[in-house]
């Protein structure tokens, strides 16, 4: 258990920094009209995850504290949003389309709600 604490801890640290360090590479080089860092951390999350699912779909003996460390620690830190899209993709790939679209309207909505409710809390 310590060590799944310890990868994942590393793993966080490492998504930590990148994330920290994209977004100011692209606030000093773009415009802050659009929120492209949160949508450039987004996109190279999902495209990060999805890579590191397939290859753990088709290399089942790749560790369980590599994955750990991949998934929960540095994505988990550099974003939810890679994990939120994986859930999504597989409800669809097991046929919950249903499910599917549920998911992503409640967590869209709710999660905005909740963003408001705490920020009106503090008004």
């Amino acid at each position: 258990m310590i060590r799944t604490i310890a990868v994942i801890a590393l793993g966080g640290s490492l998504g930590a920094l990148a994330r920290f360090g994209l977004t100011q590479w692209i606030a000093a080089n773009w415009s802050r009209s659009f929120p492209l860092a949160t949508f450039a951390v987004n996109l190279i999350g999902c495209l990060i995850i999805g890579i590191l699912y397939g290859l753990w779909l088709h290399r089942p003996e790749f560790s369980p504290l590599l994955r750990q460390g991949l998934f929960i620690g540095f994505l988990g830190a550099f974003t939810t949003f890679s994990t939120f899209s994986l859930d999504t993709l597989r409800l669809l790939e097991n046929g919950e389309s249903l499910t599917a679209l549920g998911y992503i309207l409640l967590s869209v909505c709710i999660c905005l709600i909740a963003t408001w409710a705490g920020l009106s809390l503090t008004r």
